[in-house]
């Protein structure tokens, strides 16, 4: 969910990156691992068939606490910045949602916890900053916000990440998709959501920052549990449909047009409780009842060949005429196995099935419009309950 930068800074797990012989690179101003010397492909199979562990603590931690003591005031003032019923998320839960400007465009995308006396924000790494500017310039009257940007935070993916942190911290198994609460995991308190950016099953844990390292130790040491770097990590979102920011989403780019309607609840819509309100209203509620002119979309390509980024799409076979499309994310699917791209069309051309035609180096390859995911999610949506 981040953009490409200069390495700059150096995540608590470095050195155990390092020691892992992990091939490091510049991430969103951090030196991150990119692959283990397993290699991509397996890291990629691996978090489908067992489970991995990633880095994300590279990414932006910020609380916000609501002046009048009332998490719900909280809630109402971060509406004011973005689309997503807030005030519903209940305490224990969390919901995905993105800042917009006064054009719709989308400034980032985020998570948001309700932890009961404040909420908790997960926003990208190479926004972090800039989020931060943008929420002090705009909640300060009713919260306090607070970055925790040194503080931590691993991803435990796949089917065997159940298992893997329950025998850490049990109370984990009773966890549902999108749940988060205070766990203590191997004898160190962290915040842990059921949830991550896999489509698989798999929990996200906030971690202090001198403890960090003993946690992700921990983690690996359970049976079936590997590192895995941010290589597998986009073959693994984009199989299953999720967007990267500064790639498939940007501040050009609206909510409509990005798919992402199913983020935009009810009351916040025309004739909701409390519908607009946020930055860009008028533009998100006009698309939302009449179409936007463009969509992302899936595509699956003839052929072995992936189709990468600013590939231009067409609807004729000579490639001539006015481009109908362009990719944003492109690379080949490990469990697909088959090359997978999402692109932005021309709302014309964005329904299942439709044929389109990609300029790969001059070369036309034929490319089918597909549902969204390509594989499957394993969310956990009804984890096993233990009596009381």
């Amino acid at each position: 969910m981040a953009d490409p930068g200069i390495s700059t800074a150096r995540t608590p797990l470095h050195a155990l990156h390092v020691a892992l012989g992990a091939r490091m690179v510049g991430f969103a101003g951090y030196d991150m691992p990119l692959q283990y010397p397993t290699g991509i492909l397996t890291e990629h199979l691996h978090t489908r068939a067992k489970a991995g562990l990633f880095d994300v603590s590279h990414m932006g931690q910020v609380r916000l606490r609501p002046r009048s003591g009332q998490v719900r005031d909280a809630a109402l003032a971060l509406e004011r910045l973005v689309p997503a019923d807030i005030v519903a998320v209940a305490v224990g839960r969390q919901r995905y949602t993105v800042f917009t400007d006064t054009r719709a465009g989308i400034l980032d995308d985020l998570m948001v916890a309700n932890l009961g006396d404040h909420l908790l924000l997960v926003v990208n790494a190479a926004r972090k900053h800039a989020d931060l500017l943008h929420l002090r310039a705009h909640l300060s009257d009713l919260c306090v916000i607070e970055p925790l940007f040194a503080r931590g935070l691993v991803a435990l993916q796949g089917p065997g990440a159940e298992a893997a942190l329950a025998a850490l911290a049990p109370d984990a198994a009773s966890m549902n998709f999108m749940d988060v609460r205070p766990l203590d995991v191997a004898g160190v308190g962290c915040v842990v959501s059921r949830s991550g950016y896999t489509g698989e099953d798999g929990y996200e844990l906030g971690i202090p920052e001198a403890d960090v390292a003993h946690v992700a130790g921990a983690l690996l040491a359970q049976p079936g549990v590997l590192p895995i770097g941010l290589g597998a990590r986009d073959s693994l979102r984009l199989e299953a449909g999720l967007c990267l920011y500064g790639t498939d989403l940007d501040a050009t780019t609206s909510p409509v047009e990005a798919a992402l309607e199913w983020s935009i609840q009810k009351s916040r819509r025309s004739g909701g409780a409390r519908a607009g309100g946020f930055p860009g209203a008028a533009v998100v509620l006009g698309e939302l009842a009449a179409g936007a002119s463009r969509r992302r979309v899936g595509l699956l390509p003839e052929g072995r060949a992936p189709l990468r980024g600013s590939t231009r799409l067409f609807a004729s076979a000579d490639l001539s005429g006015v481009p109908v499309g362009i990719v944003s994310s492109g690379a080949f699917g490990p469990s697909l196995n088959a090359p997978m791209a999402m692109a932005m069309v021309d709302t014309r051309f964005a329904a299942d099935g439709t044929v389109l035609v990609a300029d790969l180096r001059s070369r036309p390859v034929a490319v089918r419009v597909a549902p969204l995911p390509f594989v499957a999610p394993g969310y956990r949506r009804s984890a096993k309950r233990t009596a009381a």
